[in-house]
């Protein structure tokens, strides 16, 4: 059983590579800056129910949002950072240094660590102990900041 669940991963891997290095560059952009645009705005309803008013606080959405950031998170969005995708192209514009390019090491190391803060919010939050969440989701928006701080340009 394990060799096929084996098989099949690497087959919808393989696929997805193959699929994403048909992108073009413009697009990799468009979609990557959807994804993390879909993320900030669930990473919104979180911090709206558990910080800004926690007597808003509803389990079942919180659990929801966290699901999205967490799926989105393992969603393999590296692959949107192929060649050409370092600076702007046609309509889409990047944020993303130079730096993220050159120093993978280090993006990987981020990467890493906001997915492991991504699947300890999906955790969390299905407990529902809104607390718990409030400081997992903490733990989640520093590991975004940590990526922005040193690979977003500003605006």
């Amino acid at each position: 059983m394990k060799i096929k669940q084996a098989l099949f991963a690497a087959l919808v891997l393989g696929i997805a590579t193959g699929a994403s290095a048909q992108v073009k560059p413009e697009d990799q952009i468009k979609f990557r800056k959807a994804g993390y645009a879909f993320m900030s705005w669930n990473m919104g309803k979180i911090k709206a129910q558990t910080i800004d008013n926690p007597s808003s606080f509803n389990k079942d959405q919180v659990l929801a949002a966290a699901n999205l950031i967490a799926a989105t998170a393992n969603s393999g969005m590296g692959a949107l950072y192929g060649a050409g995708t370092d600076k702007d192209v046609g309509s889409q514009k990047t944020r993303v240094k130079p730096e993220f390019f050159q120093q993978q090491d280090e993006v990987r190391k981020l990467a890493v660590a906001f997915v492991k803060e991504a699947n300890e919010l999906q955790k969390v939050a299905a407990t529902g102990d809104a607390a718990a969440i409030k400081v997992q989701f903490g733990k989640t928006g520093e590991s975004c900041k940590a990526c922005h701080d040193k690979f977003r340009k500003d605006e």
